[in-house]
């Protein structure tokens, strides 16, 4: 059995799990490995587990998945198959019986929010609300696996407020939810009050419900294996930080056409 840590940016993708309609992480994955010949079982890789699905639009730094592996199979080998927004860079030799799921004893997401006005403060307060053990059902359209032991740590960086959420595991869209709680105390539209009534058992409705901040800015920025050391791929980890330094170069030419497009003043 080898895992593997795979970044990616999933900006192109429908989510990481395969789904019937539209593109996926785990397509790419899986489509790399049949061509690597890897041996499938009831069309999946032999032994193959993932440590997370994050949803559509949300990148990754530290995904892990793991498979039955020849002993060729290294991360440079696996990129050779994959697209440049997939890279495989580090991989560790595991146990018979590895689960990159289950084994898992801590997943860490961030949220790059950008939040130049926003009240620190309020947002620390909100962050110190949300952390501990608690029934988030409030936080997520699951109805089961709602408990969880969260903490929320912030950083500001310039403009942006970095929210940290690290957990043994996560609810579908519970960061995404905790982050616009925090936004929302911290900028003054609730006040840290409205958490206790979140955390609560009551179901919040209508207006009172917390949505989900937007996908793109979520990153799954580490996932922690007990026992578990992982081997950087020197080669393979290069390309990654080659690759992703272009989509970044890119995205910041674009960022800056969309601001020229913004007329100074609107002409009677």
């Amino acid at each position: 059995m080898r895992a593997f840590r795979v970044a990616y940016d999933g900006t192109g993708y429908r989510g990481f799990q395969r789904q019937p309609h539209g593109e996926t992480v785990e397509d790419t994955l899986f489509e790399a490995l049949a061509a690597l010949g890897v041996p499938f079982v009831d069309g999946a890789p032999a032994g193959y587990s993932a440590a997370g699905r994050t949803d559509a639009g949300v990148s990754a730094r530290a995904q892990t998945v793991a498979i039955e592996a020849p002993e060729w199979l290294t991360p440079r080998a696996f990129n050779g198959e994959l697209p440049g927004d997939v890279r495989a860079w580090a991989h560790a030799d595991v146990d018979e019986g590895f689960h990159a799921t289950h084994d898992a004893v801590e997943r860490t997401y961030r949220y790059f929010l950008y939040a130049p006005d926003l009240d620190d403060e309020r947002a620390e307060r909100a962050a110190g609300r949300l952390s501990g053990t608690y029934d988030f059902h409030n936080f997520t359209p699951d109805s089961t696996g709602t408990e969880r032991d969260l903490t929320v740590r912030l950083r500001r960086d310039g403009p942006f407020l970095l929210v940290d959420c690290v957990a043994g595991g996560f609810a579908r869209q519970l960061v995404r939810r905790v982050v616009s709680a925090v936004e929302a105390v911290g900028v003054g539209e609730r006040e840290v009050a409205f958490l206790d009534r979140a955390l609560g058992d009551e179901p919040l409705d209508g207006p009172d419900g917390i949505a989900p901040a937007a996908p793109e800015p979520l990153v799954l920025l580490d996932v922690a294996y007990p026992g578990v050391r992982f081997e950087i791929d020197d080669e393979a980890a290069e390309s990654a930080r080659e690759v992703f330094a272009e989509r970044r170069r890119r995205r910041l030419a674009t960022a800056r056409v969309a601001g020229a497009l913004a007329p100074d003043r609107i002409d009677p």
